[in-house]
């Protein structure tokens, strides 16, 4: 049953890698994968960074922002393990881990942008709020 999952990803990694150049080999591939991934954490933390940055003045928020995202990491980095178990020893697993990595890390990011898109309404983690 796990083998479907792990094909999806594969299937939407080969796009990535076939744009990028990455090459055929699976040293190539898995370098490929870890530089797609290192650029989506980079994102992350540039919104992590904004995120924090707005929410100087709110002690508890930021306390609770920080919570959320170092449970957040445990989570991405244990669901990873788990989708890409029956690769273990295989020399494709660390393209599969970097893509599981790359794709939940951007769905965070994504979320942290969502949480600064409002503007005080009452419905979202860090509101715009004047100064």
């Amino acid at each position: 049953m796990r083998a479907l999952p792990a094909l999806l990803l594969l299937s939407c990694l080969a796009q990535p890698a076939a744009a990028q150049d990455c090459g055929v080999a699976q040293a190539d591939m898995n370098a490929c994968a870890g530089a797609s991934f290192s650029r989506a954490d980079a994102d992350l933390n540039a919104a992590y960074r904004r995120i924090t940055a707005r929410l100087a003045r709110d002690d508890a928020a930021r306390r609770a922002l920080t919570e959320a995202q170092r449970a957040w990491v445990r989570f991405r980095d244990a669901e990873c393990a788990f989708a890409t178990a029956d690769s273990e020893g295989g020399s494709i697993r660390p393209m599969l881990t970097a893509g599981c990595m790359e794709a939940l890390t951007r769905r965070r990011t994504a979320d942290l942008e969502a949480h600064m898109a409002c503007t005080g309404d009452g419905t979202c983690a860090a509101p715009l709020r004047s100064r």
